[in-house]
């Protein structure tokens, strides 16, 4: 089964600065009663940030917070004063046991910063800690990449939460299949370009939810870039999914 949600369906923040869209999950709130979210995958946000700006603060407790920086580059300071430069490629794990403290903004005097940020479900037993990684184009280029999983291995990021997210930059024409193992369900994002999820057109924005299935199929009707999540369901979190 799956359930789409367009790139229109998304909540835009009622600022001009910067835009944000919300596939779910908002900043007036802390967790996925704000908007429909997807298991423990509770906010996903796209932001285009114009230079010298910065990002409003939130505050969020026993988080765990990943961004993905897909143009330009965001400057950040942590709760702890450790200062530093995600660029275009880069991916960064961030959490902690008390409210998040991390400051993030632009510092290019020229060009925004575009990003994708996601927020799993607090858990108790998140493990405080800030990972980075950069992983290049090529390194994704048609195939699903594993890029953060809850089982520890060299060159990724960890998640507490049983979460693994892959992500690939997909020629035109080119084929892509993800296996979901029994108990496993699986959100696909398109960060560009367009793409065939089963029988679904998606173009950028869009989501797709996908259930009850053996498998994720992804075809790039244009050369195109996705994240999926491979997300552990739960017998209590059956019933929390995102709608068509």
């Amino acid at each position: 089964m799956i359930s789409v949600r367009r790139a229109a369906a998304r909540q835009l923040e009622p600022v001009a600065v910067p835009q944000h869209w919300h596939t779910f999950g908002s900043a007036k709130g802390t967790s996925a009663h704000d908007g429909p979210g997807f298991h423990v995958l509770e906010h996903l946000d796209e932001v285009q940030l114009p230079p010298d700006e910065e990002l409003p603060h939130r505050s969020f407790a026993r988080a765990e917070w990943l961004t993905y920086v897909l143009e330009g580059s965001l400057s950040y300071e942590d709760e702890h004063g450790q200062r530093g430069v995600l660029r275009a490629g880069g991916f960064q794990r961030v959490s902690s046991a008390a409210n998040r403290r991390h400051r993030e903004w632009n510092l290019c005097r020229t060009e925004n910063a575009h990003f994708f940020q996601c927020g799993l479900r607090a858990s108790t037993e998140t493990t405080p800690g800030h990972q980075e990684r950069h992983f290049s184009v090529a390194a994704r280029r048609n195939v699903l990449c594993l890029v953060a999983s809850p089982a520890p291995a060299r060159g990724i990021l960890r998640f507490d939460q049983d979460v693994r997210l892959y992500s690939a930059c997909i020629d035109a024409g080119h084929h892509l299949v993800h296996e979901l193992t029994a108990g496993r369900v699986a959100w696909l994002h398109v960060i560009r370009g367009s793409v065939k999820v089963m029988e679904e057109e998606l173009i950028a924005g869009d989501g797709a939810a996908v259930s009850a299935e053996r498998a994720v199929s992804v075809t790039a009707t244009e050369e195109a870039e996705v994240l999926l999540f491979d997300v552990g369901e739960h017998p209590t979190q059956a019933g929390n999914g995102v709608a068509a």
